[in-house]
């Protein structure tokens, strides 16, 4: 019997899109539970380590975004074809992970006008740098590692699309490598289905 996967994240895309773009394009049946900032407090104590999203699977509850993701990446063949391949993935994933919440830190949580310009310039310096590393390292046929979509190209597609969707338009042109696993990514039909279909979220990043 198939395991029974509940996602439970608040309704923004941040941390638990990237397991979200994994069920998508495995094809796989979850609980979409989407809950608002206020309804919170009330469920925190409940959760293992007091922060969303929670996976949970058939009675277990799993805790940590990128943790979650990696073991649905696992779950659905998205991982990686061997070992060097399941490596390098997390590996970039390592890389680019921590660029979310930065992100975040400029679009939704800056103070005024002046924190945001200042952690503007922090983001900015970040994106080149993670980036630029990963451009150096990536495959040139339209995936980060190997020759099939894995779950780094995912993470990688989730980040290049909210910064540039939301925070800066036009960065990606710079990395020509990373844009072309975007753009594998973004031409997978299931890919193209969930992004047409998604909810909007409080806020799109």
């Amino acid at each position: 019997m198939a395991p029974k996967y509940k996602l439970t994240y608040f309704d923004v895309r941040a941390r638990g899109e990237p397991t979200r773009l994994l069920f998508a394009a495995a094809g796989v049946e979850y609980e979409d539970v989407r809950i608002t900032f206020d309804q919170w407090p009330a469920h925190k104590d409940s959760t293992p380590m007091g922060v969303l999203p929670i996976l949970e699977v058939d009675g277990i509850t799993l805790s940590q975004s990128m943790s979650i993701a990696r073991f649905i990446a696992r779950e659905t063949g998205l991982d990686g074809k061997t070992r060097l391949e399941r490596a390098q993935a997390d590996a970039f994933v390592d890389e680019l992970e921590e660029l979310i919440p930065k992100m975040a830190g400029v679009v939704v949580f800056a103070k005024d006008e002046k924190d945001k310009e200042e952690k503007s310039k922090e983001l900015d310096k970040l994106i080149a740098e993670r980036l630029g590393k990963c451009e150096k390292l990536s495959g040139s046929d339209g995936h980060l590692v190997g020759n099939s979509l894995l779950w780094c190209d995912l993470v990688l597609f989730n980040i290049a699309h909210n910064i540039e969707e939301v925070y800066k338009a036009g960065t990606m042109q710079d990395y020509p490598k990373l844009t072309k696993v975007c753009d594998t990514v973004k031409a997978n039909p299931r890919i193209a289905k969930w992004m047409a279909e998604r909810p909007a979220g409080m806020f799109d990043f």
